[in-house]
């Protein structure tokens, strides 16, 4: 499989590290303030992670759809629920991340985590993302094709668990692969009505812990079933 080049991974134009800087800057602006969050954001080559008629637009602060009914996540959503993350969890060994979509999500991550384990429930998006990482050159991120709303048991506990599309409501199988002490970010809201960012944490399998934040705009959550 052929490693992208370092051209395309640079862009031009729109896509050109100038138009990435400028993105940098409208997030710190609506204050996401996470300096290592700050730093893999400026590196990763978002236009590479959407489809080549929409790369001109792939450094706006906007949310954009890559097929299947599935949108990449806007800019400042990625950045705030990374930083939430690392202000949540300090062990960051083992993370398990809930629809892999594009996979730009991952790439953010995978850039600060040691471990990435990541679950995509539509073969065709699932296929692609996981050349495109290969690609990219990132190999502590693995990719799993399955039904989020059942986590990845088999790597599990995790330090923390992130999600990148709205439940109804909270998946159980989901804060039982959390370790003890471990947080999730997840969004959490039925289509058409106020979803909001949650952090889950669990302190024991008896005390759970949820706390809100803002409001969210997400596409559903996709099961298999």
């Amino acid at each position: 499989m052929r490693i992208i080049d370092e051209q395309a991974i640079k862009g031009m134009g729109m896509t050109s590290q100038r138009t990435r800087d400028r993105l940098i800057d409208r997030l710190q602006q609506k204050g996401i303030s996470n300096l290592d969050v700050l730093r893999i954001m400026r590196r990763v080559p978002r236009h590479l992670f959407v489809d080549e008629a929409m790369s001109s637009r792939s450094y706006e602060d906007a949310s954009l759809p890559i097929g299947h009914g599935q949108t990449i996540s806007q800019p400042y959503i990625v950045a705030r629920m990374t930083e939430l993350l690392i202000e949540q969890v300090e062990n960051l060994d083992n993370v398990l991340e809930i629809g892999t979509g594009s996979a730009y999500q991952a790439a953010i991550l995978g850039g600060l985590v040691k471990n990435l384990h990541t679950v995509e429930v539509i073969p065709e998006l699932y296929r692609h993302s996981r050349d495109l990482l290969y690609k990219l050159g990132y190999r502590n991120i693995r990719t799993h094709l399955g039904d989020g709303s059942w986590g990845w048991k088999e790597a599990a506990p995790y330090d923390a668990i992130i999600v990148t599309a709205a439940p109804d409501e909270i998946p159980k199988a989901l804060i039982e692969q959390l370790k003890d002490g471990a947080s999730m970010i997840i969004p959490v809201g039925a289509q058409n009505s106020t979803q909001k960012l949650q952090i889950v944490t669990r302190k024991n399998k008896n005390d759970i812990s949820v706390t809100e934040h803002e409001s969210v705009v997400f596409v559903p959550f996709v099961s298999s079933e």
